[in-house]
């Protein structure tokens, strides 16, 4: 009885690796990675975001609209409960996005209060917050596109005869994905390189 035990065991390993099983673990562990990675950049964003209002605040105390407009979207993006499940969720997965996406722009817009400030853009700390800002900015996308490309890998595999049964079988079904639209609106901003031109200011409120 336990060789045939043992036996059975044996061939119900090598038909799950047959019909893809193994692979979609593995896949869908890639996936929860690569997610786990989104949000570390993303958090470390939200992170500098005390410490750049209030450096530039000591320079530009007259910009109140733009520390509102900075403050409501990170309180926005924290009020956003992220579980496990919210990936696999589309509409919460799209509240995600366009509150970081709100976040980003409001950040652009603190950063380009500093072109009136030439003192602020001198200041060392402010550098460095904004080196820090353009480092994460830069980690964000290649984890935003890596998650994508692990997403669309994962569909893939369990849309796909005979994957497609297996993945029945075992509850694997599609996750959503960034939006194209999204992740094209989020890849252009915010604009924080200070080499080039500026972009114009948000209106003050003196």
């Amino acid at each position: 009885m336990k060789l045939l035990r043992n036996l059975v065991l044996l061939l119900l390993a090598f038909g799950l690796a047959g019909c893809g099983y193994n692979a979609m673990q593995r896949q869908d562990e890639a996936v929860k990675a690569a997610w786990s990675e989104v949000l570390n950049q993303y958090q470390r964003r939200a992170d500098l975001v005390p410490n750049l209002v209030a450096t530039v605040k000591g320079y530009a105390q007259h910009e109140e609209k733009v520390f509102t407009e900075v403050a409501d979207a990170r309180a926005k993006v924290g009020s956003i409960q992220v579980t496990p499940e919210l990936a696999n969720d589309p509409q919460a997965l799209a509240k995600f996005q366009a509150a970081q996406g709100e976040l980003g722009n409001a950040l652009s817009r603190l950063m380009a209060v500093s072109e009136n400030y030439p003192t602020l853009k001198a200041d060392g700390l402010f550098q460095n917050l904004q080196a820090q800002l353009e480092g994460t900015e830069n980690r964000i996308t290649v984890a935003r596109q890596r998650y994508v490309q692990t997403v669309q890998d994962y569909n893939s595999m369990i849309r796909t005869f005979p994957n497609n049964l297996t993945a029945k079988m075992f509850g694997y079904t599609v996750k959503p994905n960034f939006s194209v639209q999204n992740e094209q609106a989020i890849s252009t901003a915010p604009k924080v390189d200070f080499g080039g031109s500026a972009p114009a200011p948000a209106a003050s409120a003196h």
